[in-house]
């Protein structure tokens, strides 16, 4: 087996700057060929509806039906397969779930409730929090199965109070995994349709004959649910334009290098666009953990997947200490963020900007996909600089309430007319004047 042919960086080259940003770039050329089939598959389903649906499945899952309702798949269904799934997959799954609907609860006692006071005049001031009517998740289905993707859509969607999860997800040649479906059972999932890729988003969106329009779309996919996600927004509300996923490790060089390779190999392997970057002060660890990947890639399945992805966009990074590693990281902004260290609480404090932050060598990033509790839906490509994990305020909405005094109409009139004569608004104006004459009449 060949050695993994690993980009090496230094910040302390001239050339620095320039191949970091190199290294994360995308290509436009991709993006504009994938929004131009996007575009067309998404006003395809929007016309046909149905019939466009029943012919992209054929298409590119190779699943032939008759009628979109063949492709639902019912809660019957999604029970029988959790009595399918072993005993030690079921406890796993409810661990899991368990966890995870714990996390959730915790962020809506935090967030997702009303409140309303009054003042001194006895105006009313306040918010009303309300759950959605109907989000659709979508599950990744084509080179893997991820039913932690629907424990990490569904379950806050449920705690949120949402009123109907419809659920789709590719299912190639027909083949439904047990797992995922068993886990849409535990996940409180109400309706589940094997549709995938940027036709699924648009029947989410607009709704067919037989799919139902939500009002949200969560959940990661490809670069074509990405894209289809994005030129639906506006239509319905999303989550996130979801990138290939990133993994960032900042090492200080005292975990086994085993340990930290196998973590950026957890990356790797979900596809060969995902990015895998090792950044530690240590050259000769860094050493250590490309030699613990040579000697690891031939011992699992998915080694293809793996080496393209670290040979593509993957590198290993000497900063000249771990504060520049954390400065270099608050740049790059990454999805998933390892602090592999003796003392990650001394590095936390210096890192603003990470979709999810894993503290300490016994941190590994796999167990917050599947079982710690945060979501393991982020932000990618940059856009933790502003933007958050999927969480139960992602499936609520917030509506100010306000209540004005007869006392407090007289008090706030006279402020608003002022403003709304000064912007030339005069019946706003006045809309608030009469208020005041009701008082003197």
């Amino acid at each position: 087996m060949t050695a993994v042919k690993l980009c090496r960086l230094d910040s302390a080259d001239a050339g620095f700057d320039a191949a970091l940003q190199g290294l994360l770039h995308w290509s436009d050329e991709t993006d504009a060929a994938i929004e131009q089939r996007v575009a067309a598959i998404l006003a395809d389903v929007r016309a046909r509806g149905d019939a466009a649906l029943l012919d992209y499945s054929a298409r590119f899952d190779g699943v032939h039906a008759a009628a979109v309702a063949e492709l639902e798949i019912g809660v019957a269904e999604l029970r029988a397969a959790l009595d399918q799934i072993t005993p030690a997959q079921r406890d796993a799954l409810q661990a899991a779930a368990g966890r995870v609907r714990d996390y959730h609860r915790r962020q809506l006692d935090a967030c997702g409730r009303s409140w309303q006071y009054r003042d001194a005049d006895g105006t009313l001031l306040g918010q009303k929090v309300t759950p959605l009517d109907r989000v659709g998740i979508y599950v990744p289905g084509g080179k893997a199965a991820y039913p932690s993707s629907v424990l990490m859509n569904a379950i806050p969607a449920q705690v949120a109070g949402v009123g109907e999860i419809v659920m789709v997800v590719p299912t190639p040649g027909g083949e439904r995994n047990a797992l995922v479906l068993a886990a849409a059972a535990v996940a409180g999932v109400h309706r589940v349709f094997t549709l995938g890729g940027a036709q699924a988003v648009a029947a989410l969106a607009w709704g067919t004959a037989t799919v139902p329009r939500v009002d949200k779309i969560t959940g990661p996919g490809n670069a074509y649910v990405a894209a289809a996600k994005r030129r639906v927004f506006g239509q319905v509300g999303i989550d996130m334009i979801a990138g290939p996923s990133e993994i960032l490790v900042l090492a200080d060089g005292t975990t086994p290098p085993d340990w930290v390779a196998m973590d950026l190999f957890s990356q790797a392997e979900h596809d060969e666009l995902a990015q895998s970057l090792l950044l530690s002060p240590d050259a000769a660890y860094l050493d250590a953990v490309a030699a613990a990947m040579d000697r690891l890639l031939p011992t699992l399945p998915r080694q293809g997947v793996i080496r393209a992805s670290l040979e593509g966009r993957g590198a290993l990074i000497r900063t000249r200490s771990m504060e520049e590693a954390c400065a270099i990281s608050n740049r790059i902004a990454p999805e998933h963020l390892e602090v592999s260290s003796r003392e990650p609480a001394r590095w936390e404090p210096l890192l603003r900007h990470a979709g999810a932050i894993f503290l300490g060598a016994f941190t590994s990033e796999s167990l917050g996909d599947y079982c710690a509790g945060p979501n393991h839906v982020l932000p990618t490509s940059g856009t933790a600089r502003f933007s958050s994990p999927l969480g139960v305020y992602d499936f609520l909405k917030r509506s100010s309430l306000i209540e004005v005094s007869e006392a407090g109409a007289q008090i706030l009139g006279p402020i608003a007319a002022e403003l709304a004569h000064g912007e030339g608004l005069h019946a706003h104006a006045r809309a608030a004047e009469l208020r005041l004459e009701t008082r003197t009449s």
